[in-house]
């Protein structure tokens, strides 16, 4: 028996002391402590709204509405809210230029060569009534048989250039080329009446060429005195009406023949 005891005390006879037992235990502790330490920087980490705009938080915050209902506060709207520049537009008529009360001034003014002309409405670059006009003589002269809206716009492209250098020598203010080619057009209005009558009966005759003439005479005497009335010309109002006397001769013998 006492070699079997010598031999269970050899075999369980270790190095182990107490002194190692609490060191390991106390390096146990301090590894405990270190993770404890890790795990509450981790557990303590900022929240992540530290790291989100202001915006986002004021958003996030001011949100009392529902789905597909959002409401904001007034201090949300003031960051999100953008000038609406849509209501300040002008309409679409106004910005092309066109203007139907300023035609219609200009038309009557045609009609009528004894009204006085505004001479702020008639200095004006409109196109729109002038093409409406041209549209509407090769029109009538189509309807007549004759097709001739080319030399309807070679005719009214080269009486504007050679009206527009007449009045820059006889004028002091000088005119543009638009506004030339606006008055002209619209003294062409009763030309056009002249090829509407050509659609219905002849105009080769005594009655024709006596309608031709009153005709160059209205539409020579309505633009000479929108010229005169735009560019401060008095007394020269028959100087201005023999060009456009020639040249509105020209349309009327398109018509005639």
């Amino acid at each position: 028996m006492s070699n079997f005891e010598q031999f269970q005390f050899d075999f369980y006879q270790s190095n182990y002391t107490i002194d190692d037992h609490e060191e390991g235990y106390n390096s146990y502790g301090s590894k405990e402590n270190v993770c404890g330490s890790r795990k509450s920087q981790t557990g303590e980490q900022p929240p992540a709204s530290a790291f989100a705009p202001s915006e986002m938080l004021l958003f996030s915050q001011s949100y009392t509405g529902q789905i597909l209902q959002p409401t904001y506060s007034p201090d949300t709207l003031s960051h999100l809210s953008y000038a609406d520049g849509f209501d300040e537009e002008p309409p679409l008529l106004e910005e092309l230029g066109i203007n139907f009360e300023h035609i219609w001034q200009k038309t009557l003014t045609v009609l009528n060569p004894m009204k006085p002309a505004d001479g702020s409405i008639m200095n004006e670059t409109d196109l729109t009534g002038p093409m409406v006009f041209c549209l509407a003589l090769g029109a009538t002269l189509l309807l007549a048989g004759k097709v001739h809206f080319g030399y309807v716009y070679g005719m009214s492209a080269i009486g504007c250039l050679a009206m527009h250098a007449l009045l820059n020598l006889m004028s002091v203010p000088g005119v543009s080329h638009g506004c030339v080619a606006s008055v002209l057009g619209y003294c062409l209005l009763p030309m056009v009446i002249l090829s509407s009558s050509a659609v219905v009966f002849s105009l080769q005759g005594i009655l024709g060429t006596l309608l031709a003439l009153f005709i160059i005479g209205w539409c020579s005497l309505s633009a000479s005195k929108i010229f005169t009335s735009a560019l401060g010309m008095e007394g020269q109002q028959l100087l201005i009406a023999y060009p456009c006397a020639l040249l509105y001769g020209l349309f009327a013998l398109l018509t005639v023949f």
